[in-house]
């Protein structure tokens, strides 16, 4: 009975295939005459775009400026209803953010191999800017990968940890 108390432990243990998926993200002070928080969207790729992971989104009431972040509203965004796959909150003011997708059950479930996330960023009167992120997953070392941006965002961090 121990033992296989002990097997079916490791088994769950493994199963937890991260134990943080942290994305940091730096929303730039801008100095423009109308500044409006960015509308942020966050998802998984492989390198040759086959397939797609919602990870989250940060906008806020103003649904018709999710068509502005052009990539996110063509590769998932315009699929999904509300409330759409992910992490969803309000947009962030300049700063540093933090949010941790590990507890995620589709980026549990996400297949062994190379893939990039993808960080895309749009403002109302504003620019739009994407980063990509190679990781692999899972992850069986702490990995960081780090893209800084020009005008929307400034840097952004992924680390996973086993």
């Amino acid at each position: 009975m121990r033992v296989l108390l002990t097997f079916c432990l490791a088994l769950v243990a493994s199963h937890s295939l991260a134990e943080s998926f942290r994305v940091e993200v730096e929303v730039p002070r801008l100095r423009v005459a109308e500044y409006h928080a960015p509308y942020v969207a966050f998802w998984v790729e492989n390198p040759d775009r086959s397939t797609i992971l919602p990870l989250g989104l940060w906008y806020d009431d103003q649904e018709k400026w999710l068509k502005d972040i052009r990539q996110w509203w063509r590769r998932t965004g315009r699929g999904q209803s509300k409330p759409y796959d992910g992490l969803t909150g309000a947009t962030r003011p300049p700063g540093n953010h933090s949010i941790d997708f590990a507890e995620l059950k589709a980026l549990q479930d996400l297949p062994p191999g190379e893939y990039e996330l993808i960080v895309e960023a749009a403002r109302e009167v504003g620019g739009r800017e994407v980063l990509r992120l190679p990781f692999q997953w899972p992850a069986e070392q702490a990995q960081t990968q780090q893209a800084s941006g020009d005008n929307e965002l400034g840097t952004v961090t992924l680390t996973i940890t086993p």
